[in-house]
Parts: C-alpha cells; structure tokens; sequence
C-alpha cells in the first residue's frame, strides 16, 4: 500500500510549510488526484488519518478533488478522455497514447490556523 508513503510525504510537506509560513495546525487539505495517479482514494484516506495522528495535522479533514485523465493520440492528434492508462483513442480506436494529464497527485489547498 504505498498510500501510506504517500501521505506521509504529504505530511512533510505541512510540516515544512508550517515552518516557513508560522502557522500551528492544519484543518483541512485539499488533495488533487488525477484518475490515472494509481492512487486508491480510500486508502489514502485511511493512510491520512493514520500518518497525521499526533501531528499539526491530527484530526484534518481531508478532501480529495478527482482529475480525469487526459491523452494525446498521434495517430489522430486529438486529446480525449481516458479512464486508465491503455484506453484506446474514443475518436480512432488507436492505443498509441501519450498521457498529458491526471497522472499527479498535489496538494491544493490548505485550511490552517
């Protein structure tokens, strides 16, 4: 579950900007997660709640805003919607695909006080 390294990232990430900007807790994060980040949400959520236990972060409520994954196909230069990563194109059925977005996963926004 690699969730949980990924929220302890996150973590550090508080952590670091606490620091730098004086501020003592967090209440709510905002986390960005593209369809395509081979991100499980819900264990993110309980790896959240895990890792921020004991910390500026403990008890935050965090709220996740999904990204659809985008993709470029050469053969027919259009950018279309893709669900995962291999979809075929939905304008030629092609499965050359370059993937241009919702592949990343970024905090957002931060509610602290």
């Amino acid at each position: 579950m690699h969730e949980m390294s990924l929220c302890e990232g996150v973590l550090q990430v508080l952590q670091d900007s606490a620091r730098q900007q004086g501020f003592l807790r967090v209440k709510t994060v905002w986390l960005e997660i593209g369809a395509l980040a081979s991100v499980d949400v819900e264990a993110m959520r309980f790896s959240f709640d895990v890792v921020v236990n004991g910390s500026l972060a403990n008890g935050a409520r965090l709220e996740i805003i999904g990204l659809p994954g985008r993709a470029w196909c050469m053969p027919c230069g259009q950018t279309v919607s893709v669900e995962q990563r291999f979809d075929a194109c939905s304008e030629c059925g092609s499965y050359q695909l370059q993937v241009t977005g919702g592949d990343e996963m970024r905090i957002k926004e931060l509610e602290v006080e």
